[in-house]
C-alpha cells in the first residue's frame, strides 16, 4: 500500500472548498493502552476531525505541554512501541478512511532506520509525518524516502522563524505547515492571537501549503477564532485532558467524541 498524501490533500483541499478550516486532533499512540487508544483515535475521527495526527510517545517531548507529557508518560509505562504506533495509524485509517499522520521526534525514526519506518508507515496506510526536530537542511535522507513512500512530510514553524528561514522550511515540505503559536495562555490572549495571525500570514507569503495552526487550542470558541485565519486548527491537550478526566474508557471515548463534534462546528463559523 502507498502512502496517503493524496488523501490528506484532498481532505484538506475539501475543507477550504467548504469556506472553513480542518480540525486536526492529536492523540498519543498507547494512551491509555494501545487498543483503548486505538479506540480514542477513531472516536475523534467519527466525532468530527478531518486528519489526527498519532503521536510517538517520547521521554522528553520538548514540544509539547504537562499534559501531552502525562499521557507519554502513560503510554512509555505501558510498553508503548513503534509497532503499536503503526498499528493505531493502521487501525484508526481502516476504521474511518481518513488521513492519519504520525507526529514524532528524530531519534525515533533514525534508531528504527528511515527507509523502514517510511515503507511501514506507508503501508499502514498512514498519509505522512511530523517531524518537530528534524533540521530542514539535515531532512534530505527522510525526504527522499517519504517521497519514494507517498507520505507527507510536515515541518513545524514558530513565530520565532526569519522570513528566509520560513522560505526554506515550507519549500521542503509537503501536506502543510505546522504553525506552533501558543493560544489561550491567562492573561495574553489578545496578543498570542494576533502573534499566531501574524505566523501564518508571514508563512502564507512564502508558500502555497496549507497552514494549520497547533498548541492551546481547547474549545469551540477558540477554534472559531484560529479558523478565521488558518487553514487548519491542531488539537492535542483538550482531547488528553478529557481522557484523563474521564472516570472510566466508555465516559472518555463519549468525552473525545463530544469534543470533535463540538471543535468540528467550531471550525465552520468563519465569518
Amino acid at each position: 500500500m502507498s502512502g496517503n498524501i493524496e488523501l490528506l490533500n484532498s481532505t484538506l483541499a475539501a475543507a477550504r472548498a467548504e469556506n472553513r478550516a480542518a480540525l486536526v486532533g492529536y492523540l498519543p499512540a498507547g494512551f491509555p493502552t494501545v487498543d483503548d487508544g486505538v479506540r480514542a483515535v477513531t472516536a475523534m475521527l467519527e466525532g468530527g476531525c478531518d486528519v489526527v495526527e498519532v503521536g510517538l510517545p517520547h521521554s522528553d517531548p520538548v514540544l509539547d505541554g504537562p499534559v501531552i507529557q502525562t499521557a507519554d508518560d502513560i503510554a512509555l509505562r505501558g510498553g508503548v512501541k513503534i509497532v503499536d504506533v503503526l498499528r493505531t495509524v493502521r487501525d484508526a485509517h481502516a476504521a474511518t478512511g481518513a488521513p492519519v499522520l504520525v507526529m514524532t521526534y528524530w531519534n525515533p525514526v533514525d534508531a528504527y532506520g528511515v527507509e523502514r519506518f517510511a515503507a511501514d508507515l506507508a503501508e499502514a496506510g498512514g498519509a505522512g509525518c511530523i517531524l518537530p526536530d528534524l533540521p530542514v537542511e539535515e531532512s534530505e535522507v527522510w525526504r527522499k524516502a517519504a517521497e519514494q513512500h507517498g507520505l507527507a512530510t510536515v515541518f513545524v514553524v514558530a513565530p520565532s522563524s526569519r522570513d528566509d528561514r520560513l522560505a526554506r522550511i515550507t519549500a521542503a515540505g509537503t501536506g502543510f505547515v505546522y504553525a506552533a503559536s501558543l493560544m489561550g495562555v491567562t492573561g495574553t490572549r489578545e496578543s498570542v492571537g494576533h502573534e499566531a495571525q501574524e505566523l501564518v500570514r508571514r508563512t502564507r507569503a512564502v508558500t502555497e501549503l496549507p497552514v494549520c495552526v497547533g498548541l492551546g487550542v481547547s474549545d469551540a470558541a477558540q477554534a472559531a477564532e484560529v479558523a478565521q485565519f488558518a487553514d487548519g486548527v491542531i488539537v492535542g491537550s483538550a482531547f488528553v485532558k478529557r481522557l484523563l478526566a474521564a472516570p472510566d474508557l466508555e465516559a472518555g471515548l463519549t468525552a473525545v467524541r463530544a469534543l470533535a463534534g463540538e471543535l468540528a462546528q467550531g471550525v465552520r463559523k468563519r465569518a
